[in-house]
């Protein structure tokens, strides 16, 4: 449930912004996961991409930290691994259910016929 009284709002500088913005620019690094990272919502995240787009920040002058950019790749490729480990995990579970089940030796159709002779 939402807090009653005003709500508070953030403000974040230009260099923020600007830090942000070309971190998302990297290539390898999501939107997403670049948001995650600062705590800050992705719909934010956009709206700064869009408007560095535009002209209104300036992203050029802004360095960006090898390390960060190195650990936002790797936690993408981190997160690419895990999720084919899950698809392939539940394969196996399926795969596994299937082969353990009971495979009924004749068909219904034919127990029937023989027990009514």
């Amino acid at each position: 449930m939402p807090k009653p009284g005003p709500r508070t709002t953030y403000r974040y500088t230009e260099n923020f912004k600007a830090t942000a913005v070309r971190l998302s620019q990297l290539p390898g690094v999501a939107v997403g996961d670049v948001a995650e990272s600062l705590y800050i919502h992705p719909f934010m995240l956009s709206r700064w991409r869009k408007q560095a787009r535009e002209g209104l920040i300036v992203t050029k002058s802004v360095a960006v930290d090898k390390e960060v950019a190195a650990e936002l790749k790797e936690l993408r490729r981190v997160k690419k691994a895990y999720e084919q480990l899950k698809i392939e995990h539940d394969l196996l579970k399926k795969a596994i259910a299937f082969t353990s089940s009971p495979r009924p030796t004749s068909s219904p159709s034919s127990v029937s016929k023989c027990s009514t002779r």
